[in-house]
């Protein structure tokens, strides 16, 4: 057992390991600050009950994709050395989980709330699948993809809800439909990621998540239907709106609010104008569709 300390100004009783866990959270939120406005801007209108919890999943998240996508290959990590990392940075999670502690701060702290909330190895595995398979240069099939976004982000989904049905449980019958809901709302969120970084994923990092489509050759009637899927994962999400706890219900009409937007300025550019420029929605409309769902005027429909 750590040693107990009190603080002078307030008298709590705390120890080493909850000052350390505090420490962790507060390292999560910092990077969420620092790599999305958009997440954070919706993050901020969660409960404060889950709002630390979400951002460490964010936090995780975040860490693994910088070492496929960004920070890592910058500095002249090899592709089998990122494979390490990602092997290396999935046991410490699983580790941690088991323990109750990682040296790591952004580990810990997704410990935390993986501990708190039930999340397991059943999401924390595709995830890291998902990761390395954009490591392997082979062509990616219909089932692939399919794959691959369960894990990169319909994951996500449903470990973030593990989270929000903490404030509230939900009957094993609400539980099935919400998880439908988070599943097509994160499915939504990475195919629109898809069409906004065509351009970049096939010259640069030379990945095509949408197979049978030449990405440098996109029609507008191709960009037209992917962009019909996405509304109909869309629909889905909002159906489930009602259902969600209160506290979290505003935050993830914001979040479906921004991505609906983005898909209406995707389907009003044409498939070209995807090549040269990453779409995205203005700091000010933004601001207006997290105000929207906090007064719970539907921000999320058209």
């Amino acid at each position: 057992m750590a040693p107990l300390r009190t603080s002078p100004q307030t008298g709590d009783t705390h120890t080493n390991l909850d000052k350390y866990a505090r420490t962790a959270l507060a390292s999560s939120t910092t990077v969420i600050g620092h790599y999305s406005t958009s997440f954070g801007l919706a993050a901020r209108l969660l409960d404060a009950r889950v709002r630390t919890p979400v951002r460490t999943i964010y936090a995780l998240v975040r860490i693994a994709d910088e070492i496929v996508d960004g920070a890592a290959t910058e500095a002249g990590v090899g592709i089998e050395e990122q494979r390490q990392l990602l092997d290396d940075l999935e046991l410490e999670t699983e580790r941690a989980i088991v323990r109750g502690y990682s040296t790591n701060l952004v580990v810990h702290a997704f410990a935390v709330t993986a501990r708190q909330s039930g999340i397991d190895s059943r999401l924390i595995a595709p995830f890291f699948a998902s990761m390395r398979r954009d490591l392997d240069p082979a062509p990616f099939t219909a089932a692939g993809v399919a794959e691959y976004i369960y894990g990169s982000a319909e994951v996500i989904g449903l470990m973030c809800l593990r989270c929000f049905v903490q404030l509230s449980p939900r009957s094993a019958g609400e539980l099935v439909v919400l998880e439908d809901g988070a599943r097509h709302l994160g499915a939504a969120f990475q195919k629109i990621n898809f069409l906004r970084d065509l351009s970049c994923d096939r010259e640069v990092l030379g990945r095509n998540y949408f197979p049978g489509i030449d990405p440098l050759n996109l029609t507008d009637d191709q960009k037209d239907l992917i962009l019909d899927d996405i509304d109909a994962d869309l629909a889905i999400a909002s159906a489930v709106l009602p259902l969600l706890p209160p506290g979290c219900r505003r935050a993830v009409a914001a979040a479906q609010g921004l991505f609906t937007r983005l898909s209406h300025r995707l389907r009003s550019t044409p498939a070209d104008g995807l090549l040269r420029a990453r779409i995205r929605v203005p700091d000010g409309e933004k601001l207006m569709i997290a105000l929207k769902s906090t007064l719970g005027r539907g921000a999320w429909k058209r």
